[in-house]
């Protein structure tokens, strides 16, 4: 696959996963949404992504803090009823925000499909 734009990556994972929450293509740096969509109208996506561009920034903190050699690649957050997964991409610039209801999605799925735009994400 070609590299796609933050637009397309969110029109692509909403076609592989029709039943999720939310979903955004996130600028870590700034916290900005550079695409996003909702299934809800009760769910606030752009909030949703400021806060856990917030997770991402507090993990590479401790990771260097810790003075470990290693990258994050993804965060899952496991709530009552839902999954936040947090995927970086590869130069950690970006990330894609997903948010899934558990019972209706298959984790391994939902990473595979993560993994699978932020390779070509632009």
């Amino acid at each position: 696959m070609s590299v796609i734009t933050p637009d397309q990556t969110v029109k692509e994972i909403m076609k592989d996963l029709p039943s999720l929450v939310a979903v955004a293509v996130v600028e870590t740096e700034t916290g900005m949404p550079l695409a996003a969509h909702s299934n809800s109208a009760d769910f606030d996506v752009e909030t949703a992504a400021a806060y856990n561009t917030e997770v991402i920034k507090q993990k590479l903190k401790a990771i260097s803090a810790l003075k470990l050699n290693q990258t994050v690649q993804d965060i899952l957050l496991t709530l009552t009823d839902q999954l936040h997964l947090l995927k970086l991409s590869p130069n950690a610039q970006k990330f894609i925000y997903l948010a899934v209801n558990s019972r209706d999605t298959n984790l391994a799925v939902a990473r595979q499909v993560l993994k699978k735009y932020t390779d070509v994400l632009s």
